[in-house]
């Protein structure tokens, strides 16, 4: 197991291995980011319930572009160009829960609440991380990750409460989006996932990581008076 720390000045020296799987990493990575303001931008920005509501919707969407920013950087230090993902339609995003469009309130507040807890995950990974820089930028974005949990959290869960036709939309909103925050967490005998272990990338395996996550998010949705959807309905990654 690799335990040494990594500036960008050691890159080179590095295993091609290493050099591979960090450049494939932070490509993916710069792509979720911007891949999520080409889901709601167009229709929530000028159609959420109120102006607040449209101010966060353009806060967290230059939150996110500020990550991509911030992603892109790294990678282009070694060598990774992602400016391709600048162009790619929803639909060749390179993860699934990317290839569609938001179009409701309810789901833009769902996205908020399971997928980007998935994206806190996904941050988490590299706390603490073989790849230095890496370490120091997660650190940055975390709290504002932690904030569109939040507010996707606390939007659910108010209109959760509303009960009837709203309750409803939205336990429709959790059973599509909970799917594809699982599929996000990938093969859960994924091989390419020990070796970002072995050399320090990250620190969970795909498995651990979606049960650690599921053991999060299943008590919130109870909490609002949701169903928790069938794990494995649906999935496209196991």
């Amino acid at each position: 197991m690799f335990t040494e720390k990594v500036e960008l000045k050691d890159f080179d020296k590095m295993d091609d291995e290493y050099k591979n799987l960090l450049r494939r990493i932070l490509l993916i990575q710069a792509d979720c980011e911007i891949g999520g303001p080409h889901l709601y931008v167009e229709h929530m920005l000028p159609n959420a319930p109120s102006k607040s509501a449209q101010l966060i919707v353009a806060r967290t969407a230059a939150e996110e572009i500020d990550h991509f920013r911030k992603m892109a950087r790294m990678a282009g230090e070694i060598g990774q160009s992602v400016t391709e993902t600048l162009t790619h339609s929803n639909e060749e995003r390179f993860v699934e829960a990317f290839r569609t469009h938001i179009t409701t309130w309810e789901d833009y507040a769902v996205f908020g609440f399971l997928v980007d807890r998935v994206g806190k995950f996904q941050l988490d990974e590299f706390i603490d991380c073989s790849y230095a820089p890496l370490d120091r930028a997660v650190r940055t974005m975390l709290p504002e990750e932690e904030g569109h949990i939040e507010h996707g959290t606390v939007v659910s869960g108010e209109m959760a409460a509303k009960g009837g036709e709203q309750k409803e939309r939205v336990q429709k909103a959790v059973s599509y989006w909970y799917v594809k925050s699982l599929d996000m967490f990938g093969n859960s005998e994924s091989y390419r996932s020990e070796r970002f272990r072995y050399w320090g990338i990250k620190r969970r395996s795909n498995k651990e990581a979606r049960e650690e996550y599921m053991a999060e998010v299943n008590p919130l949705i109870e909490g609002m008076g949701l169903t928790v959807p069938d794990p494995l309905e649906g999935r496209l990654y196991l």
